[in-house]
C-alpha cells in the first residue's frame, strides 16, 4: 500500500507526516499538491492524509477554503468509494468543512493556542484504529487554536450510537474528565470517524509521536492501523 499526503499552501506538518510514515514506518509516500486532480494511482487499500497546518492561512475559518481545492474534490470522491482518509488537526477541520465528517471545530474554550502533550484513549474497537490501539492510553501532542469539537445533540447521539467516536481526551490513567480536556471539546471528543469507518479525523498529532529520537512512539499505533 501507499500513503498520499496533500500539501496545501500553509501546511506545516506535511513533512512531519512524510517522515513518520516513510522513515519511521517504512511506508511508500507520495506528496500531492493541492491543485492536482489525479488520485488514479491510489486504491481503496491506500490512504490519503490531510496533514496539520494553516491551509490557506486559516482565512474565513480553519479548513473552509481548503475544502474547495481541486484535490479535495478528488478526496471526497475517493472517500465516497471506500478509500481510506486520515485528517490530523487542520486536516480534521477540512474533513468537517467538506462534509466527510459531521460536526465542526471551534476556537478553544480558553481562547488560547495550546501546544503540549496530552493523553487520549480509544473509544471502541469498531474501527481499524481502535482495533490497533486497543485499551492503551496514548500520549500524543496537540497544537491548535481551534480544536474544540462541537456538534448538535442529534449528531452526538448518532456518533455515540454508531460507535463513531475514536478517541476521547483523558488523563494518564485513562480517566475522562474536564481537567484532561485541552480545548473544551464536547464530551472530551478528540477524534471521530464516518459511518463507513474509512474516514478518520483527530486533533492530536500522531506523526509527532512516532520517532525514537523524540522518546515517544505512541503515535505509531495510530498510523500503523492504516498499514494492516
Amino acid at each position: 500500500m501507499k500513503f498520499g499526503i496533500i500539501v496545501f499552501p500553509g501546511s506545516n506538518c506535511d513533512r512531519d507526516m512524510m517522515h513518520a510514515l516513510r522513515d519511521d514506518l517504512g511506508q511508500e509516500v507520495v506528496m500531492l499538491w493541492h491543485k492536482d486532480k489525479d488520485l488514479s494511482m491510489f486504491t481503496k487499500d491506500d490512504c490519503i492524509v490531510l496533514p496539520g497546518g494553516f491551509s490557506y492561512g486559516d482565512y474565513l475559518r480553519c479548513g473552509a477554503l481548503a475544502r474547495f481545492s481541486p484535490m479535495m474534490e478528488q478526496v471526497i470522491n475517493f472517500a465516497k468509494h471506500g478509500g481510506k482518509v486520515l485528517g490530523v488537526c487542520n486536516g480534521f477541520q477540512i474533513l468537517c468543512e467538506s462534509g466527510l465528517l459531521p460536526g465542526v471545530l471551534l476556537q478553544n474554550d480558553h481562547q488560547k493556542f495550546v501546544c503540549k502533550n496530552i493523553y487520549i484513549k480509544s473509544e471502541n474497537n469498531r474501527n481499524i484504529i481502535g482495533q490497533n490501539v486497543a485499551d492503551k492510553v496514548l500520549k500524543i501532542p496537540v497544537a491548535h487554536g481551534e480544536g474544540r469539537y462541537h456538534a448538535d445533540a442529534a449528531t452526538l447521539e448518532q456518533l455515540n450510537k454508531n460507535n463513531q467516536v475514536i478517541f476521547r481526551y483523558c488523563d494518564e490513567h485513562g480517566e475522562v474528565h474536564l481537567h484532561s480536556n485541552p480545548n473544551g471539546a464536547v464530551n472530551n471528543i478528540a477524534g471521530i470517524c464516518n459511518e463507513g469507518r474509512n474516514v478518520f479525523g483527530m486533533m492530536p498529532h500522531p506523526e509527532r509521536a512516532s520517532s525514537n529520537a523524540l522518546h515517544n512512539i505512541d503515535g505509531r499505533l495510530i498510523l500503523e492501523a492504516f498499514t494492516n
